[in-house]
């Protein structure tokens, strides 16, 4: 068996790895490189493998730095299926329809531009029609589920707790008569944060390829940092000014919404301050998000469950606003009062926040609050670094606005979470792991971090690398006593764990499902029950709550 590294191999963006024994092909991610115009070039680049080979994508999340590729993926030939969880494929179409039409104006703009100059015209990455074929070709599945690619692999999808649906993904392959195990963990997430349940600690690995984009260094607690948030808004606010937040549509702005609303809904210090200052989220895509959100309230960890339960919206609250609408955003550009306007990219590299960003960083009573991950060459890190004259629109911008980095909201696992994350494989440790999707001095950093506490040899990967993944001393598998003895025991437990966490409404199903897994069940009968209950688990929210576009309202109060 072999992987290729694609993307995210020497940097933290174009996530894209080819995994190839000698009957099969399938690529983990496909994502679109992003930062400065030398990594947007990146994305024109042919594939170094050719899509029609391919079999089948398996997605970790819908962020477009791991699936902004697909739809050229298809234009190029792939025909295969996409695998994901099912709260990424709800998330994975308004990614996909949003990207496609930012390179068609893109494409528009600079075919004008080049008709003046005499040009021919600009053909975008891909288009609406593109992204449509792509999304077609998707097959959502639940966490926990077993899902047979073909008839060597097979992989299951675990919670990686970054953002809505995000997976960390183990892939079992069977070459021969042999089966070794790859886990990815896609991108990690922050340990107690907000929404969101912890990444699943997995056990057992062959082989790894894990993250590393805070491989070096860790965050500040988010509790403060949400503080100090209230802080800036509330300083910003007294001066006259407006608070302004690039932020990723999908995760970070749901999270701020739901810090946003302890502080708007309760009575604390700064109440006084807030009560009649509005927060507008001018993002079409964060809107549609917060509604996919609202829509998989079944994979929430317990506290916002709870929220729910009760009756109570934590993607609401009073003062805010969503702005659709191109003429409702340029008004907040013309409007003086104080404010905090939320809106994507989260880099500064396209959409909305680059107009308001024009019309507020020259001005010193206003704040912009970083809140999420930069990328080398974007416009974002010009600015956390101190940059003091940046140009938008063609039009040369003096920075006088605080800047403020507050690194404690990023949906990335830190150094000490990704090192508790590697270190969860006691019961079988991997013998290979690599290190992507992180900058150099990152990867370096965490692997000599795990060569010193763990015994690992790590590989830093650089470039369009591939390698061949050793499957020695792996455990020969007797099919038919595979079968005989059923599955392993932490197999069964993962199963009748879930059972347990399913609401009370379905507790006689549950109950009875759950007496049905015996220890000498056969494998293939494990996996069908385990789906069923993946199923009902889901639903089971839904027997407490109805959740409308409105937000979330209590059943029997419906």
């Amino acid at each position: 068996m072999k992987i290729m590294f694609c993307g995210a191999s020497s940097g933290v963006t174009g996530s894209c790895h080819l995994l190839t024994t000698n009957e099969h092909k399938i690529l983990l991610d496909c994502g679109q490189f992003q930062g400065g115009k030398a990594q947007e070039a990146m994305n024109w680049d042919p594939f170094p493998f050719e899509p029609s080979e391919v079999e089948c994508v398996v997605l970790s999340h819908a962020h477009i730095d791991h699936c902004g590729r697909l739809p050229l993926l298809v234009k190029r030939g792939f025909t295969g299926s996409i695998y994901c969880t099912d709260a990424t494929a709800d998330l994975l179409k308004v990614m996909l329809e949003d990207s496609a039409h930012i390179h068609e104006k893109d494409a528009e703009w600079k075919s004008k531009r080049n008709a003046r100059a005499g040009k021919p015209p600009v053909e975008p990455l891909y288009t609406a029609a593109d992204a449509q074929a792509a999304l077609r070709l998707v097959k959502p599945a639940l966490y926990d589920q077993m899902i047979n690619l073909n008839q060597d692999m097979r992989i299951v999808f675990n919670d990686a707790g970054h953002i809505l649906g995000s997976a960390i993904t183990e892939i079992w392959v069977t070459e021969g008569d042999q089966e070794s195990k790859v886990v990815f963990s896609g991108d990690l997430g922050m340990l107690d944060r907000p929404i969101l349940r912890d990444p699943t600690i997995i056990k057992k690995a062959d082989c790894v390829i894990m993250e590393t984009t805070y491989g070096n260094r860790n965050h500040t607690d988010n509790a403060m940092d949400v503080k100090k948030l209230i802080e800036i808004i509330v300083k910003t606010a007294r001066r006259g000014g407006t608070t302004v937040i690039p932020s990723f549509a999908v995760g970070r702005t749901q999270e701020l919404i739901y810090e946003l609303n302890k502080y708007y809904e309760g009575n604390g210090e700064y109440s006084k301050d807030l009560e009649n200052l509005p927060v507008y989220i001018d993002s079409p895509m964060a809107t549609t998000a917060t509604e996919v959100f609202r829509r998989n309230a079944s994979v929430f960890d317990e506290t916002t469950k709870d929220y729910i339960l009760k009756g109570d919206d934590p993607l609401d609250f009073k003062n805010l606003r969503f702005t659709r609408s191109t003429q409702e955003s340029q008004a907040l550009n013309f409007d003086n009062s104080p404010k905090v306007i939320i809106s994507a990219s989260g880099m500064c590299e396209a959409g909305r926040i680059r107009h308001h960003l024009k019309h507020n960083l020259w001005d010193s009573r206003n704040s912009v609050v970083f809140v999420g991950y930069q990328a080398v060459g974007s416009l974002g890190r010009m600015l956390v670094e101190g940059k003091k004259n940046v140009t938008l629109f063609g039009e040369e911008i003096c920075v006088s606005a605080e800047i403020y980095n507050l690194e404690g909201f990023s949906a990335h696992a830190d150094q000490n979470g990704l090192f508790s994350w590697v270190a969860g494989f006691q019961e079988k440790k991997p013998k290979q792991v690599f290190l992507v999707h992180g900058e150099k001095e990152s990867k370096e950093d965490f692997a000599a971090l795990i060569s010193e506490k763990l015994g690992y040899d790590a590989v830093v990967v650089s470039g369009n690398s591939e390698y061949e993944i050793s499957i020695s001393d792996v455990n020969i598998i007797n099919r038919e006593e595979a079968v005989r003895r059923g599955v392993e025991d932490e197999d069964l437990q993962k199963v009748r764990n879930q059972v347990s966490r399913v609401h009370n409404e379905l507790e006689n199903i549950l109950y009875n499902t759950n007496l049905a897994i015996s220890g000498n069940i056969p494998n293939d009968k494990l996996i069908e029950i385990n789906n069923i209950v993946q199923e009902l688990n889901k639903a089971a929210l839904n027997l407490g709550s109805v959740v409308t576009g409105d937000g979330f309202e209590n059943r029997e109060e419906a």
